[in-house]
């Protein structure tokens, strides 16, 4: 992407000297510190750094959305030369939608679920236009087609739950975009998407803003995507703006350390040469695994799901094994039909020589210790009101170990995962998000299991404490001779973490084998189009050009 043929044109936003306050006794006065930037007409502007860095705050405070324990202490966001960040909340809902527009990263809270699509858009128009009934009715069908809905006419009489992530995603574009507002702020608009409905709302985003000729602040954590998207990049260290310029200057000539640190923590497309483990013992085998949803009511004939059909994998000891896919492809499913946390309607899982498949729960539990999940939010898998020492010891001791013999343990195991072992007596909200991820996998290798799953483990995990965890976890692989499941739909994980991959669609795995065949000698039309649609998948992140 040539950043020099674009963002000629005025300014729409500028920021001069933008700080923002953080609540007194804090560990720093300000969220945000006298950054400065701009956005230019046709320019897209990315905002980076990992999470604490101030890149939503900025955002916020530009649209007036600041809760008021954030107060703006300083500086100026100008919109085409009016300080917004100084504007009545009368004004400020003015130029909201007219002027300025936000995509928000989540759409199903940022979309009423007791209205229609249609009726929130046209509560925009009401508020804004004077518009009859018919006319806004016609605009929205209009906008609808634009940001390429199917059936528009059906999507505006849908409530948001009737529609996929990716479609509601684009209700919230459309919503942004229906007044034609010269500066579009998109807050992580991607991050909770597969990889082929990513690939679709950003390449719209990117097709839109050149056919209006809009400003574009986006903003992202994902390296990836700005390779994909961004004509500019500035970098954000708590709250401080440490860098910025062009795209690829930024990505192939880093000057600040942070930067460099950021972009080379990006895991690599590149498979991993990891060798097949197949002296080594086998852990688990699936035989045709299949779990059906649905199938009947009270009231008559249901209509039944096969979430996972005749699924065959297997594990080996010291071997990693990746599931990737997309939401609904059944990745998940597997999972937890293998740990027993679902029954499988069908078919066999075997653990060592037992299959676990269909045991009944009180021949059930002496199996749980064997395997263990680390779930996708740490912050939801530990009790807030439990000390992180109580929730490791908890499994050991219920399966009989004394609890002084626990707590040494679990000592031992935050050693393991690199933290301190006198924080064992602190709460989880104490603690970073990557800290509480290394709590989880303490907390699940505390009862000695033959397999560690990770469902979705590192996704929510900023790209530096990304690599780190994924560092740990090959560590604790290799140290411990685990057998691991990795789900996951970052095909970038998958390329450094697995030794062998599945691909599913739709509960049927369509493609399966070692990970270096799967990525460089895709065969399934379906493995080839999600490879296809990985931002920066042409970019080898981390290899920067000499000074």
């Amino acid at each position: 992407m040539n950043a020099s043929s674009v963002g000629q044109g005025r300014p729409v936003l500028e920021v001069r000297d933008l700080s923002i306050a953080l609540p007194k006794g804090g560990d720093r006065p300000f969220a945000v510190d006298k950054v400065n930037f701009s956005v230019k007409a046709g320019e897209i502007g990315c905002l980076v750094g990992e999470s604490g860095s101030g890149k939503s705050v900025i955002a916020q405070g530009i649209m007036g959305l600041l809760p008021k324990a954030l107060p703006i202490a300083g500086g100026e966001a100008l919109l085409d030369g009016e300080d917004v960040a100084h504007a009545s909340e009368a004004r400020l809902r003015e130029l909201r939608c007219v002027r300025m527009a936000m995509i928000f990263q989540e759409p199903m809270t940022a979309l009423n679920p007791v209205m229609t699509c249609g009726d929130q858009i046209d509560e925009v128009l009401r508020t804004h236009t004077q518009m009859g009934a018919d006319e806004r009715r016609r605009k929205i069908i209009q906008i609808f087609e634009q940001v390429r809905m199917p059936d528009p006419p059906r999507i505006y009489a849908s409530y948001p739950h009737q529609l996929s992530g990716g479609q509601r995603q684009r209700v919230m574009i459309a919503m942004a975009l229906v007044l034609e507002p010269a500066l579009l702020i998109a807050d992580e608009p991607t991050t909770a998407l597969d990889v082929t409905t990513q690939a679709q709302i950003l390449q719209l985003i990117k097709d839109i803003q050149r056919e209006k000729g809009m400003a574009v602040l986006f903003i992202t954590h994902d390296f990836g995507v700005v390779r994909e998207i961004a004509h500019r990049v500035a970098v954000l260290r708590l709250g401080e703006l440490v860098e910025m310029g062009p795209t690829e200057d930024i990505l192939l000539r880093p000057k600040h350390p942070y930067s460099r640190m950021l972009i080379s923590s990006v895991p690599s497309m590149q498979p991993a040469n990891r060798p097949r483990m197949q002296a080594a013992k086998l852990v688990l085998r699936t035989e045709n695994l299949t779990k059906v949803y649905g199938g009947g009511s009270l009231f008559g004939k249901g209509h039944s799901v096969k979430a996972a059909d005749k699924v065959n994998i297997e594990i080996r000891q010291g071997e990693s094994v990746g599931i990737v896919g997309e939401s609904g492809s059944g990745k998940s499913t597997v999972a937890r039909c293998i740990a027993r946390l679902i029954d499988p309607t069908e078919g066999r899982v075997r653990l060592g020589e037992d299959d676990v498949a269909l045991l009944p729960q009180r021949l059930l539990r002496r199996h749980r210790r064997r395997i263990q999940i680390v779930f996708q939010d740490p912050y939801r898998s530990l009790n807030p009101r439990r000390t992180v020492g109580d929730s490791i010891i908890e499994g050991p001791m219920n399966f009989g170990r004394s609890r002084a013999d626990a707590w040494a343990r679990a000592r031992n195991l935050m050693q393991t995962v690199r933290l301190d072992p006198d924080s064992l007596d602190r709460y989880p909200h104490q603690f970073s998000g990557g800290q509480r991820q290394r709590i989880c996998i303490a907390r699940a290798l505390a009862m000695e299991p033959e397999l560690l799953i990770a469902d979705e483990a590192v996704s929510a995990l900023d790209v530096s404490v990304q690599a780190q965890v994924l560092e740990l976890f090959d560590e604790i692989r290799q140290r411990l001779n685990l057998a691991m499941l990795f789900i996951t739909h970052d095909l970038r994980v998958a390329a450094q973490v697995c030794h062998e991959v599945a691909v599913m669609e739709k509960g049927i795995v369509v493609e399966y084998g070692p990970v270096a065949d799967v990525f460089l000698r895709p065969q399934h039309p379906y493995t080839k189009a999600l490879l296809a649609a990985a931002p920066g998948r042409d970019w080898e992140f981390g290899k920067f050009e000499a000074a």
